[in-house]
């Protein structure tokens, strides 16, 4: 390919095959054909309604087939795709649309009162048949370096910021991240994840790099019994998941649901237990967890297990062109085997940010070529990455490092616990004390007393947490991550 860019690599994917059942959702079987001849009309329905080349458009909808073919007309037509995960306030939503000076949106019937809720006078496109009836356009010119999508951060640590992504970026680490984890043969995937997130956007663009044809079956948003359901009637091969997907598929009755044709699952977006992934192919026999670690920042992938040279515990080596650096509390590299902040470098990182952003001391920045992500983990002799926790979540108590996601792992083996999470809380004497939130499966019968002595055995007397809070539900994020700003809001 001479050009590597989105809308062109979408188009050289509609052509590379013939006809097939290409996309399963909501008991239909969409055809590939069918889909590209959609795509190729909505390009020519944003080119008829002002759309140009470099115009950011928001997309905010569910997982629907419409997504992925949304994101293939804009790039197509030259604009920037700005993903928007329909959970979102409006306020947020204001903030995103004011902040990437978007030109119009892109939603679906039932969200269109909360797009106009968010008061940005700019065309909103409810229905994409409207754009269908466009005559068929093939993409537009664009560089490499061009930028791509704008991804707005979840704002875990102030205001949404925009990171800034490349076609060739995306374009890259989607490719490596095909070829990594596909087996030849395995070719119907499970996908669960939201399209509007890093990790999704990098699913969808992945499925364009295929070598052979591919079926998706998209779940509209994650649900564990009708995942599992799902999984077995469609005979799915492979999937995408997060960690909290994991926990919430193990409170299941997952012997209940034999998944024979089910080889193995890409997990990303935060780290996952060790115990908890080995729990979960002890009940699900013949399927292999594959984790992998990435950031907005990164193009959504920096590291992956690929298959056959898998080491559990650690998130896998980095993509083909990334390099990752541990460095000290001073900046200097780590000796090997020592825990410090990830910092990644490789011409896939973003951009930049989008506009003047006041800097995060504890969160992820770029200095000079190289992403300091805020992260801190260690590396092997070879090269394979370990994430131990998020830096600004570490908890110091009485002048001790106590990683919260070490509590977590520790609670969640207990049979009772569906997940938890862990913060800290300010200490007069200590400084911080360690509070757990855990969510109890429904026959769960564990005192608050049990599970503090049940984790001191596993984490040690300065580890495990002196107080623990039961919850209907431990809180999450829109992309499904542990939400540790709402569990220290609850702290009062």
């Amino acid at each position: 390919m001479t050009e590597q860019t989105l809308g062109r690599l979408a188009e050289e994917s509609w052509n590379r095959f013939d006809d097939h059942d290409s996309m399963y959702y909501e008991g239909v079987w969409h055809r590939s054909h069918a889909l590209a001849e959609r795509a190729r009309r909505m390009c020519g329905g944003f080119a008829e309604a002002g759309i140009r080349p470099g115009d950011r458009v928001a997309v905010m909808m569910a997982n629907s087939p419409e997504v992925p073919l949304v994101y293939q007309a804009l790039w197509a037509a030259g604009a920037v795709v700005t993903p928007v995960v329909f959970l979102v306030g409006p306020q947020e939503l204001r903030h995103v649309l004011l902040d990437s000076g978007a030109v119009a949106v892109v939603t679906s019937p039932e969200l269109a009162e909360h797009v106009r809720a968010a008061g940005v006078d700019i065309p909103v496109h409810v229905n994409t048949a409207e754009l269908e009836r466009a005559a068929e356009r093939g993409p537009v010119p664009r560089a490499p370096d061009d930028l791509a999508a704008l991804m707005y951060t979840g704002g875990t640590t102030g205001r949404a910021k925009g990171v800034m992504l490349s076609h060739h970026g995306l374009w890259h680490v989607a490719r490596d991240s095909f070829h990594l984890s596909h087996r030849e043969g395995r070719n119907r995937a499970l996908v669960p994840v939201p399209l509007s997130h890093a990790y999704g956007l990098i699913v969808t663009i992945a499925g364009m790099h295929a070598t052979e044809p591919q079926q998706a079956v998209l779940m509209r948003w994650f649900e564990p019994r009708a995942f599992l359901e799902l999984a077995a009637e469609q005979r799915v091969q492979y999937g995408t998941v997060v960690p909290a997907m994991i926990h919430l598929l193990l409170a299941e009755p997952l012997e209940s649901h034999p998944l024979p044709d089910l080889a193995y699952l890409t997990c990303g977006a935060a780290p996952l237990g060790r115990q908890t992934l080995e729990e979960f192919e002890r009940r699900v026999p013949g399927v292999q967890i594959l984790e992998g670690y990435g950031l907005t920042e990164t193009s959504a992938v920096t590291t992956f297990n690929p298959p056959g040279r898998r080491r559990i515990g650690s998130v896998g080596l980095p993509l083909a062109g990334y390099t990752i650096t541990i460095r000290d509390d001073d900046g200097e590299a780590a000796e090997l085997g020592d825990v410090g902040e990830i910092c990644v470098t490789g011409d896939s990182l973003m951009l930049g940010y989008w506009g003047e952003h006041e800097p995060d001391p504890d969160g992820t920045a770029l200095v000079g070529k190289e992403l300091r992500t805020g992260d801190l983990g260690c590396l092997d002799d070879d090269g394979y990455l370990y994430v131990v926790d998020r830096k600004k979540d570490l908890i110091i108590r009485g002048g001790f490092n106590v990683f919260p996601r070490d509590v977590e792992d520790a609670l969640n083996l207990h049979p009772d616990v569906v997940t938890s999470g862990v913060v800290g809380r300010p200490d007069p004497q200590l400084g911080e004390e360690v509070v757990a939130f855990v969510q109890l499966g429904p026959d769960a019968t564990v005192t608050a007393g049990e599970l503090i002595e049940w984790t001191r055995e596993r984490v040690g007397r300065v580890k495990y947490p002196r107080e623990v809070r039961f919850v209907d539900s431990v809180p999450l994020t829109s992309v499904l991550k542990l939400d540790r700003r709402a569990l220290r809001a609850r702290l009062g």
